[in-house]
């Protein structure tokens, strides 16, 4: 059913997010929902696996649906509607209930917080599939920057961009003007996953409801965080052989979710973007080859 906040309770009484104009009385009823003992959860957890027990399950998930939303805020610049990055967070969650183990010695709260980061993540990627592996370093620069330049430049909405303002904006991030144009409708064209595909008496559909779980398991995503820590830890290090001016420009430039414009570092250099430009470039092929020779190494 639904009240006149927005907020859709369903049989299971989950609150549910419709939009983000309803996020507030969404936020404002999970506080609602107690928090739970050691003692209870380990009980409730019981009672679940051992007897099937819903109830207990739903209780669960209701316990943590403020861990959810806290852990979903952190993704609220990426420019994805709250709203459906909660559900995704959600969903991440009821994994996180359906899958846990005592035997870990881990609360559950702990347990969570990797599935629901590998939801969000997961839905991001389905969404843009702009972060995987291969994706240039322009379209990166528009997926996290876009929305920053359009409001520096004054846009505050979702219509097309003119002639005028996308030259400017490729102009800012240094990328072809037809890119600009293409992130611009991709980012302006979401579908919520909330909208309703059949509605009745008994039970309201959503499209959230549809979708099938794909996420990896808890140790398939270790391992994959303990790889990236390991690039991370390599490119560090190759880095470092780099000079002072050679580290700023692609640590500002490449390893920032908001990097700095060509002109920003020029100024700061006291040098033309263009000059920047080409040091950027240099900087890049010899990283490249210093950590390719520090893989071959490693192996």
């Amino acid at each position: 059913m639904s009240d006149n906040k927005g907020l859709v309770v369903r049989k299971t009484n989950l609150p549910v997010v419709i939009n983000d104009n309803s996020l507030t009385a969404y936020l404002e009823k999970i506080k609602t929902f107690p928090v739970l003992s050691e003692e209870e959860e380990v009980r409730l957890v019981n009672n679940l696996q051992q007897n099937g027990d819903m109830q207990a399950a739903q209780t669960l998930v209701t316990s943590h649906l403020r861990l959810a939303a806290k852990i979903a805020m952190t993704y609220r610049h990426y420019g994805l509607p709250m709203a459906d990055v909660i559900s995704e967070a959600n969903i991440g969650l009821m994994q996180a209930v359906k899958k846990f183990d005592l035997s870990k010695k881990v609360r559950l709260a702990t347990y969570a917080i990797w599935w629901i980061k590998a939801a969000i993540n997961d839905y991001i990627l389905r969404s843009w599939s702009l972060v995987k592996i291969g994706t240039s370093a322009a379209q990166k620069k528009l997926f996290y920057n876009l929305k920053r330049i359009k409001a520096k430049l004054g846009i505050y909405d979702n219509k097309g961009l003119s002639p005028q303002e996308t030259k400017q904006i490729a102009q800012e991030l240094v990328v072809d003007e037809q890119e600009v144009k293409d992130m611009s409708v991709r980012l302006s064209g979401d579908s919520s996953l909330n909208t309703a595909i059949a509605d009745d008496e008994d039970e309201r559909t959503e499209r959230i409801d549809l979708l099938v779980d794909k996420s990896q398991n808890v140790e398939e995503r270790i391992a994959i965080a303990q790889e990236a820590a390991y690039k991370k830890e390599i490119i560090r290090k190759c880095l470092s052989q780099l000079s002072e001016r050679e580290q700023y420009i692609i640590k500002n430039r490449l390893l920032t979710s908001t990097p700095q414009t060509l002109n920003e570092v020029g100024e700061k250099f006291g040098i033309s973007r263009e000059r920047v430009r080409q040091i950027e470039d240099a900087a890049m092929k010899k990283l490249k080859e210093l950590v390719l020779l520090a893989i071959s190494v490693k192996k």
